[in-house]
C-alpha cells in the first residue's frame, strides 16, 4: 500500500497548495449553498478536481467516492475524497480546515491522510502500518478518567433532528471534562485524537469524506472507533465515539443513554 499511500500525500499536498493559494481571495469566492449551513466554494471544486486527477493519473481503474462530484464507477479500490473540510472555517479566515484522503479495498480502510495546509501538518496511516504526523509515530492518549480529558465534539448543525439527543450527550460529558471543543473540521477533530491533541470525539451525522481517513489514523494511533450501539457501521450511519479504548468505553457508557432509535 506504500506506492498508493504516497499518492494520497501527493494528492493532498497538491490540493492544500491550491487551497492555501485562495486564501488571500476568500471575499470573492464563488460560494453554493447545498442545503442548510452546508456550502462549497469553487475552491472545494478546483481542489477536488486536482486530486481526482492525480489519483487517476496513477490507478484510471480505482473508484472514487468524493464530497462535490459524488460516486465515480471502478473497481474494488475507492478512494473517499473531502477536498476541504471545513469550508464554513476557510470563507471565514477560521484557520482550522484540511484535505481529507482515504482509500478503501473491498470496504476496508487501507490508507489515511489528513493534511492540514496552514500548519504543513501531514497525518498518514496505513493499515497494519500504524499513524504518522511529518514522519513521526502518534498514538493516542493514555487519559483513563473524564476528568481532566479534552474532548472533541461537533454539533449536529445541518438538522435539528437530534438536537436534543445531542444536548442529552452534551451535558452529561461536559459534566466532568477538562472542556469540549467543538472547531468544525471533523478529519482534523480525527487526527487529533490519533495524536493525543484530543482525549476522545463524538458526533452525530458525520459523512464518510469527513472521517474516513481520521478513523484509520485512530485505528492505527492505537484507538477505538465504533457508532452509538458499539458495532462498526459509522462510516453507514455517520455516528462516531473515538478515543483510546478507556476513554471510548466512558464516552459510550454517557452517550449511550441519550441515543434514540433513529441513532442506532
Amino acid at each position: 500500500m506504500q506506492p498508493m499511500l504516497n499518492i494520497a500525500v501527493r494528492a493532498a499536498r497538491s490540493a492544500g497548495d491550491l487551497i492555501l493559494r485562495s486564501t488571500d481571495a476568500i471575499g470573492h469566492l464563488q460560494v453554493d449553498q447545498k442545503g442548510k449551513n452546508d456550502y462549497a466554494s469553487e475552491v472545494d471544486r478546483k481542489a477536488e478536481r486536482e486530486i481526482i486527477n492525480i489519483i487517476r493519473a496513477a490507478y484510471p481503474d480505482h473508484a472514487i467516492l468524493a464530497e462535490e462530484s459524488g460516486a465515480h464507477q471502478g473497481n474494488d479500490f475507492v478512494w473517499v475524497i473531502d477536498p476541504l473540510d471545513g469550508t464554513t472555517n476557510f470563507l471565514h479566515g477560521f484557520p482550522q480546515f484540511a484535505v481529507s484522503i482515504a482509500l478503501k479495498h473491498k470496504g476496508k480502510l487501507e490508507v489515511g491522510v489528513v493534511y492540514d495546509p496552514l500548519r504543513d501538518e501531514l497525518f498518514t496511516a496505513k493499515r497494519g502500518g500504524g499513524a504518522m504526523l511529518n514522519n513521526r509515530r502518534i498514538r493516542v492518549t493514555k487519559q483513563s478518567t473524564l476528568k481532566g480529558a479534552l474532548i472533541g465534539t461537533g454539533f449536529p448543525f445541518k438538522t435539528d433532528k437530534h438536537l436534543d439527543a445531542y444536548v442529552g450527550m452534551f451535558k452529561a460529558i461536559t459534566t466532568d471534562s477538562a472542556g469540549i471543543r467543538r472547531a468544525g473540521a471533523a478529519a482534523l477533530d480525527l487526527a487529533y485524537v490519533a495524536a493525543g491533541r484530543l482525549d476522545g470525539f463524538w458526533e452525530i451525522g458525520i459523512m464518510e469524506w469527513d472521517m474516513a481517513a481520521g478513523i484509520l489514523l485512530i485505528k492505527e494511533a492505537g484507538g477505538v472507533v465504533t457508532d452509538f450501539s458499539f458495532n462498526d457501521n459509522f462510516l453507514e450511519n455517520g455516528n462516531v465515539i473515538a478515543g483510546n479504548p478507556k476513554m471510548h468505553q466512558i464516552l459510550y457508557k454517557l452517550i449511550e443513554p441519550h441515543v434514540t432509535e433513529s441513532l442506532r
